[in-house]
C-alpha cells in the first residue's frame, strides 16, 4: 500500500485544486495556506483520503494530516490497522 498512498493524497489535492504544481509543494507546507484550502475544501481532502485509501481520519486527528509529509506519515502508520 505504501507505494500507492502518495499518488492517492496526490490524486485528492489535484481534484481539489487541479492548478497546484503538487511537484513544488514543499513537503512541509501547510495544505490549507499552500492551496488556499478552506474548511470544506480540507473535509474533502480528509474524505476523498479515506476513499482513495481506506484510512479512517478522525476529526482529532485533522492536525496530524496538514502537511503532505505528516499526512504521509500518518497514512503509513494507520494503513491496514
Amino acid at each position: 500500500m505504501s507505494d500507492a498512498i502518495r499518488p492517492a493524497v496526490e490524486r485528492v489535492l489535484h481534484e481539489l485544486r487541479p492548478e497546484a504544481d503538487l511537484e513544488t509543494l514543499p513537503a512541509g507546507a501547510d495544505l490549507r495556506e499552500e492551496l488556499d484550502l478552506d474548511s470544506m475544501d480540507f473535509l474533502n481532502f480528509v474524505i476523498g483520503v479515506h476513499e482513495a485509501t481506506g484510512v479512517d481520519i478522525p476529526e482529532a486527528d485533522y492536525a496530524r494530516v496538514s502537511t503532505l509529509e505528516t499526512c504521509l506519515e500518518y497514512l503509513e502508520q494507520h494503513a491496514g490497522a
